[in-house]
């Protein structure tokens, strides 16, 4: 089978928004990067999600990055692709309206990340037509690897929930979050998601945000030989079954350019308190740029996120430099021996048509 390999380059014309609709969740994943502090308990009702996705996916975007003296128009609401995240966002009731109100919008795509519990028989109140993909998350091929990382029995009852998801007709795909407790198993992915039905697979860097950051495991982070031995080479080989892969571009080489998807690309991140962030790696901080209050998307006073993506440094990107420095290694004169791309730079192996 023919394989493809390319960088995804950002589009300014689209727009991805991660919308947390909640931050409760029934497991204590031990990577888990929700911090209650800066994203608040609130769960989001009905009437707060659809004027929030109003808001979010289109004129209220526009209107505020007006005031930023931003020189592209911000992309509309076809153009605009909407996560429902958490915590796990099956637990809060508001979600099956949420994702029609995305539908009547006339966002381009809907997905839905769940750790595959799926709570309040949401496959019975959703339909494929409405829902392009539930995302799984499961961190190993097999109880032994997965159970520790994420619970006792979560492996049978995601696996379970993927089954019963792809039976219904739903677009199915898989997050593997990579860090040294189970990079190890990585490469027993692909045959089991095969068998389960899934089409795309994610694999994800671990960040150290959330309860890494406050336990200070920075020993989970994966070093560029341990990234680049085994990632590109499992998602070849996932490609080689019919998966369609997507990784973090992670490390730069000499000749790539570095560019910061905050200046180049709309993604936004949003959380229940109204918190919106442009870059995921500030979200263990007051630096959000942007905020919905009374019923509008309001720019913050510096100092924020948005005072941050223009400085050029040799480290590539800067906030990674400021909030994970443990990342880049440099030579006897100081100078980094690797860059790091912007976390939101992927890679994707897929089928060559």
């Amino acid at each position: 089978m023919k394989i493809e390999r390319r960088t995804v380059e950002f589009k300014p014309r689209s727009r991805n928004l991660f919308f947390h609709i909640l931050t409760r969740c029934n497991l204590r994943c031990r990577h888990c990067y929700i911090n209650p502090d800066q994203h608040g308990l609130e769960i989001l009702d009905e009437e707060t999600v659809t004027r929030w996705l109003s808001i979010l996916s289109g004129k209220g975007i526009s209107a505020c990055r007006d005031t930023t003296g931003a020189r592209e128009a911000a992309a509309p609401a076809g153009e605009t692709n909407v996560i429902f995240l958490g915590g796990e966002p099956t637990l809060n009731p508001a979600l099956p309206a949420a994702v029609r109100a995305a539908r009547r919008l006339g966002c381009a795509s809907v997905t839905v990340d769940t750790n595959g519990f799926l709570f309040h028989d949401i496959l019975e109140k959703v339909s494929p037509g409405e829902v392009d993909y539930f995302s799984f998350s499961l961190d190993g091929a097999s109880p032994e690897v997965n159970d520790p990382i994420r619970g006792d029995g979560v492996f049978e009852v995601c696996t379970r929930g993927i089954r019963k998801a792809a039976e219904k007709g739903f677009g199915i795909s898989s997050i593997f979050t990579a860090s040294r407790i189970n990079l190890h198993d990585l490469g027993n992915m692909p045959s089991l998601l095969k068998d389960l039905g899934v089409t795309r697979f994610f694999i994800q860097v671990i960040g150290i945000r959330g309860k890494p950051a406050s336990r200070g495991e920075t020993d989970l982070q994966l070093s560029r030989e341990e990234w680049n031995e085994i990632v590109p080479e499992v998602a070849v080989r996932a490609a080689g079954m019919g998966l369609h892969v997507t990784y973090p571009k992670v490390f730069l080489e000499s000749h790539e350019k570095f560019q910061c998807a905050g200046l180049v690309a709309d993604n936004y991140f949003v959380f229940p308190n109204g918190r919106v962030y442009r870059c995921p790696l500030c979200e263990d901080y007051p630096l959000h740029s942007l905020e919905i209050a009374k019923d509008a998307l309001r720019l913050r006073p510096p100092v924020t996120e948005l005072d941050l993506y223009g400085l050029t440094i040799p480290e590539g990107c800067v906030l990674n430099r400021i909030l994970h420095p443990g990342n880049i290694d440099y030579d006897s004169r100081g100078r980094p021996e690797n860059r790091i791309a912007c976390c939101m730079l992927k890679e994707e192996v897929c089928p060559g048509r």
